[in-house]
């Protein structure tokens, strides 16, 4: 059987390390690194915890797909640069990082992957999906919570309180959060919807009555059928809104939900550094001053993975 494998929602991390990491963390030349170093020291720890066999950094190759926005205008428009329909509003002092922390997960051995109009979250969904053993889906969104499944060992390390303090997000951690099953989450998210993804949901639904909503139908195909029978418990109040609703139900499934077969994964499989290698990535930590967390992700990237 494959050993586990580790799913870095990248852009996700890397913000909550932005801000999560003192911002007087700089580089020998002035440039401030806190982004760098604190998702770089993230990893490295849960490397060393984990012992995966293989690490992905998951890359938004288009952080809001225009097949999506198609979809639905209002997605993400929030984090839309001032006049701009393309590029997202991103802090000045992490701009500079970005590229700097695709560098050094590939000097450690990190493969770095996206795909044209796919964002992160649907490169994961496709790994995640077509790994034969274990995986570990790191982040700090709620959308990939989709695609937890005890059966297929798939979980979700949460960093929504922090890298240093992520929760695991399995079957039973869904149930006892939202009361449903892991399978009924997207529909629990089209109707409840996400305010940070610019999802606006179902008008009067919230996640109480989402869940029983779905505890009492099943899915939202079912739910529909409920609008249309007259003889349904559902309220008049409850039966509008969904009525009224059906159009912006049926493009939200197609933007909430995570693809899965986008694309033909590689082998991920992490082997040990080489020399030229280890030395290529201290040359990079002395330029841009990672001090002893390149130590520490040396030593982790050094580890054994567990088979």
């Amino acid at each position: 059987m494959a050993g586990r494998i580790m799913l870095l929602d990248t852009a996700s991390l890397y913000y909550r390390a932005f801000y999560g990491v003192p911002n007087s963390l700089k580089a020998p030349d002035g440039t401030v690194i806190n982004a760098l170093r604190g998702l770089i020291g993230f990893v490295s720890r849960l490397t060393t915890d984990l012992e995966p066999s293989a690490i992905v950094a998951c890359w938004d190759n288009d952080w809001r797909p225009q097949w999506r926005v198609d979809l639905m205008a209002t997605y993400k428009t929030h984090r839309l640069a001032a006049h701009s329909s393309t590029v997202e509003d991103t802090p000045p002092d992490l701009i500079p990082q970005v590229p700097l922390i695709a560098e050094a997960l590939e000097l450690l051995g990190i493969s770095v992957v996206g795909q044209q109009d796919l964002e992160a979250d649907d490169v994961i969904g496709t790994i995640a999906t077509s790994w034969p053993g274990p995986v570990d889906i790191v982040t700090g969104d709620r959308d990939l919570f989709q695609l937890v499944d005890d059966q297929r060992d798939i979980r979700v390390l949460y960093t929504a309180r922090g890298v240093s303090k992520h929760g695991v997000v399995d079957d039973a951690w869904i149930r006892s959060k939202y009361a449903i099953e892991p399978a009924q989450y997207v529909d629990f998210a089209i109707m409840r919807g996400d305010a940070s993804d610019g999802i606006p949901g179902v008008k009067g639904i919230g996640d109480k009555t989402a869940a029983a909503l779905l505890a009492t139908y099943g899915d939202l195909d079912a739910i529909a059928e409920a609008v249309d029978d007259p003889q349904s418990t559902l309220t008049p109040r409850l039966r509008a809104s969904l009525s009224t609703s059906t159009h912006y139900i049926a493009a939200a499934r197609e933007v909430i939900t995570v693809r899965i077969n986008a694309f033909t994964p590689a082998n991920y499989v992490r082997r040990p550094l080489t020399a030229a290698q280890r030395a290529d990535f201290e040359a990079f930590s002395t330029k841009w001053g990672l001090g002893n967390v390149a130590t520490r992700a040396l030593t982790a990237q050094s580890s054994k993975s567990r088979a």
